[in-house]
């Protein structure tokens, strides 16, 4: 829900968070101007995670969907030398979310779709979703897979832990689910990128990769190493430590990991050029892959 209007009205969540509806959310140059402040040539407008509507039934989450993209269209079309456009798709409706990403890649020749790295609790791995990551593999769209939850999390009702820490748990579990399911198996083609630099994953593919070796629950399925599959994947660079940031690049390769910038929320990296640089040993082939490359790369742009 929002209140206030004007500069003061604020979107509240049900879970008691509240951030403010910035200007960026909404206007074209505001977002622009965001860009030319930090230094960010171009960016690619995806929706935010409360826009997701998972929770619909078919027409109206149909309905709200292309509403929302639309309305990026429309943001695109305004400043097409600087700005990209990221789809909404209805998942838990599979039909309808196949059919609204056909369509703003024919109408608006979109190149990303964004998605929760669950669906109402229905981890992305089910089968009823292999049509829309089959799609989007087969029209060359990347998958961009974002933390969204509903509800309340033991353990993490305090301190905003719900995103501190619950976000990057979120997208540990579904990739996990992916690999072990045989999902990234069937889809070898498919792009997938990752919010804040993977979640915990790459910081603990050790373990998947031995429980990979010595269980058998997570080997009846797939035979490929965690760790192979784990390079396929693509991942922002929203860690917030250098270090982290510089472990990521040697674990899955600079051509693999791109900025992230979380704007326009408290969380987002205000100065992401400087992030980059503080990178210890950092090189320029990979900063340009960082900086631009691997994302005009995931745009067919590069």
């Amino acid at each position: 829900m929002s209140r206030g209007g004007g500069s003061a009205r604020k979107i509240i969540h049900d879970q008691g968070y509240i951030y403010p509806l910035f200007e960026e959310f909404r206007q074209v140059e505001a977002k622009v101007a965001a860009m030319d402040r930090k230094g960010i040539d171009i960016s690619v407008i995806s929706p935010a995670p409360p826009m997701f509507y998972y929770w619909a039934d078919a027409d109206l989450a149909l309905e709200v969907a292309g509403l929302v993209n639309d309305g990026v269209a429309d943001m695109v079309g305004a400043r097409p030398e600087r700005l990209r456009g990221m789809a909404t798709v209805p998942m838990q409706h599979p039909d309808a979310a196949v059919a609204e990403l056909e369509r703003v890649v024919r109408d608006f020749g979109f190149k990303a779709v964004e998605i929760g790295t669950s669906i109402e609790g229905a981890q992305l791995a089910e089968e009823r979703f292999r049509p829309l990551l089959r799609r989007a593999s087969e029209l060359n769209v990347f998958v961009f897979a974002h933390p969204y939850y509903v509800g309340a999390k033991s353990g993490l009702e305090s301190y905003y832990l719900t995103n501190l820490i619950g976000n990057p748990l979120d997208t540990t579990v579904m990739l996990a689910n992916l690999m072990f399911s045989g999902r990234l198996d069937e889809l070898p083609d498919l792009k997938i990128v990752l919010a804040h630099g993977g979640g915990f994953i790459p910081y603990q593919i050790g373990r998947l990769v031995h429980g990979h070796a010595v269980r058998s629950e997570t080997n009846g399925i797939s035979k490929s190493s965690p760790k192979e599959l784990l390079k396929r994947v693509y991942f922002d660079s929203l860690v917030f430590e250098p270090q982290a940031l510089r472990y990521l690049i040697d674990l899955v390769g600079a051509d693999h990991v791109c900025i992230g910038t979380d704007a326009p929320f408290d969380m987002a990296d205000d100065n992401p050029e400087a992030t980059i640089d503080a990178v210890p040993g950092i090189t320029p082939l990979e900063r340009q892959c960082v900086c631009c490359g691997t994302a005009l790369k995931l745009l067919c742009e590069g």
